[in-house]
């Protein structure tokens, strides 16, 4: 699968997308594969302040139960209510319908540490290996 080229990655495998100042965040096609048949989705209050590199949700799988980590820091102004009731969205879209949270910016300037899809790319292909 190609990674939308104006996404930006963490090594942790999520994903962030900027429109403004508003960040839509959300893990990748590698990760939900890795995670295997999804089950469930936790994910913060609209309002919670998100730290990057900290943890904000999990993602429950038949096998196992992911922290997910927030590439950019900011606040919470909207969570993808679809995931409560039809978590395997992020099986079958992970880059567009099942996006997690969208956050308000903090720091611009953190989205230019994360990996383009072309770092990512590689990344994901040396991780394999």
């Amino acid at each position: 699968m190609a990674y939308p080229a104006t996404y930006r990655f963490t090594k942790d495998h999520e994903w962030v997308s900027i429109e403004g100042t508003v960040g839509t965040i959300g893990i990748t096609d590698f990760a939900q594969q890795q995670l295997g048949d999804v089950v469930f989705v936790e994910l913060p209050a609209v309002g919670a302040a998100l730290r990057a590199g900290e943890s904000f949700g999990t993602v429950e799988s038949v096998k196992a139960v992911s922290e997910i980590f927030a590439p950019v820091s900011g606040a919470v102004t909207a969570i993808n209510e679809k995931l409560a009731t039809t978590p395997e969205l992020i099986n079958q879209d992970p880059h567009q319908a099942a996006w997690l949270v969208k956050v308000t910016l903090a720091d611009p300037g953190q989205v230019a540490q994360l990996m383009n899809a072309e770092q990512y790319e590689q990344f994901v292909r040396e991780e394999a290996h």
